[in-house]
């Protein structure tokens, strides 16, 4: 499982990065933001393109888990 690490990014680089692994085929990765517009920015792309979106926030990190619907 690919995991992007987005963190200190600014939008939209963390969307960019995740559409990158998207267009790739990947049917699951792992993102890790540490902005709450970069993660509500990366689960609103996943969900658009039919991934389930998984997020656990661990201090001020974000882990979203992406998995093919």
């Amino acid at each position: 499982m690919l995991i992007v690490d987005a963190r200190g990014l600014l939008c939209p680089e963390p969307v960019v990065r995740t559409q990158r692994a998207v267009k790739d085929g990947l049917s699951e990765l792992t993102v890790l933001v540490d902005a709450e517009a970069a993660k509500e920015n990366v689960t609103r792309f996943a969900a658009s393109r039919g991934y389930a979106v998984s997020v656990k926030q661990e201090g001020a990190d974000y882990t979203l888990s992406l998995s093919q619907a």
